[in-house]
């Protein structure tokens, strides 16, 4: 079984930055595409950004694109994501995911349904 833990999210001004981390807690997922996705109260689950198992390839949401980047660490068991120029939309509990289905995220990577485990989530508020 692989256990993701989100960590990094807190309260932050429109405009400012956070940083939020997602730890496996087995080497195996070095191996696993990951996705990032945020659900706000009354909203779907909304697709941010995935990467690619080796870091080749990253695809973002329409509405972080410019101001997110995703990133991962190996050898820590780690990705990341970088949110600069925050706005109040981007309020949300962000939670991380993992899929060895390659064919699958290949076909579609934005899908819920394509990822196999998830982290509990980590709050991000933007507020003035």
């Amino acid at each position: 079984q692989v256990q993701l833990v989100e960590s990094g999210g807190g309260v932050v001004r429109p405009g400012g930055s956070l940083r939020l981390s997602c730890t496996a807690s087995t080497p195996s997922i070095r191996t696993y595409a990951m996705g990032w996705f945020r659900q706000a109260p009354g909203n779907e689950r909304e697709f941010v950004a995935s990467i690619h198992w080796d870091g080749s390839n990253i695809w973002y949401g329409d509405s972080v694109k410019g101001r997110f980047t995703a990133s991962r660490d190996n050898a820590k068991n780690t990705v990341y994501l970088q949110m600069n120029n925050l706005k109040p939309e981007d309020t949300a509990v962000y939670s991380c995911a993992a899929t060895g289905r390659r064919s699958a995220w290949y076909s579609d990577r934005t899908s819920t349904s394509v990822y196999d485990y998830w982290g509990q989530g980590t709050q991000v508020t933007v507020s003035s």
